[in-house]
């Protein structure tokens, strides 16, 4: 099983392009977040969590030229607005992508992106196959997916979690029956926006202590504002069992 992070940064709390902070303008290429989002392949199935603002550019540094599925966690903007890029691997692969929502993801693609689902398509469109999904496990390519329930303040959001790696983003509260489900995970991802409390995020002393509720082997933090500081900073904060992710880690096993 293979794991790559392709962003792990927010829109929240990101500075605007004058920013001078030392986050901005750290030479530490590990600084350097773009909108969050992995790609995970197991048994040779291929399968990208969200498409957010920077997933063309994200296909493209890491030449990614197969992709199987995209999971969708929630309809927020940072994640799904570089949908319309599916159609590059429509057109390689020759076929429609198939793409996992919940209903209130299904509702932000219809109008968001409108002319994939009209009767009559303009040639070049993106090309999907729509899949329904519920809090409950699911099978595609013979890869087990088991969905994780959790809340981003009050709006419903899916972590995903498929072999042993567990992953979730944009949440502030999982219930003790979902996190029984993410136990046993060798590799954890969770959000932790900044040190400072937020209304819709954990904390990272909140995502720790969730962490230490899991047990998995290692947990990665992703989904990190500006806010959060220098990777280099907060790394040598963190117990041994725990790091922030950054743009371009790879996880094999």
């Amino acid at each position: 099983m293979k794991v790559i992070f392709l962003g792990t940064g927010t829109s929240q709390g990101v500075p605007v392009i004058a920013c001078q902070c030392k986050v901005c303008t750290s030479l530490d290429p590990k600084d350097k977040r773009l909108r969050a989002s992995v790609l995970i392949e197991k048994d040779g199935v291929h399968f990208v969590v969200d498409t957010g603002p920077d997933f063309r550019q994200q296909m493209l540094r890491h030449e990614v030229r197969k992709l199987d599925a995209v999971l969708f966690t929630h309809g927020h903007k940072d994640h799904t607005a570089g949908f319309d890029d599916i159609r590059g691997f429509n057109f390689i692969q020759g076929k429609a992508m198939d793409v996992f929502v919940d209903d209130r993801v299904e509702e932000v693609l219809r109008r968001d992106f409108y002319y994939c689902f009209t009767e009559f398509k303009y040639p070049g469109i993106p090309e999907l196959k729509l899949h329904r999904i519920e809090n409950k496990g699911f099978s595609f390519m013979d890869v087990d997916i088991t969905p994780i329930a959790t809340l981003h303040y009050k709006l419903p959001v899916f972590g995903f979690r498929i072999g042993d790696f567990s992953y979730i983003t944009d949440a502030n509260y999982i219930s003790p029956e979902e996190l029984e489900k993410l136990k046993g995970s060798k590799y954890l991802v969770l959000n932790a926006l900044k040190k400072t409390t937020h209304i819709s995020h954990f904390t990272l002393d909140e995502a720790i202590e969730v962490a230490k509720e899991v047990g998995a082997e290692h947990t990665f933090f992703t989904h990190m504002s500006h806010q959060m500081g220098q990777h280099a900073t907060i790394q040598a904060e963190l117990p041994d069992d725990m790091s922030l992710a950054y743009d371009g880690l790879e996880l094999q096993w």
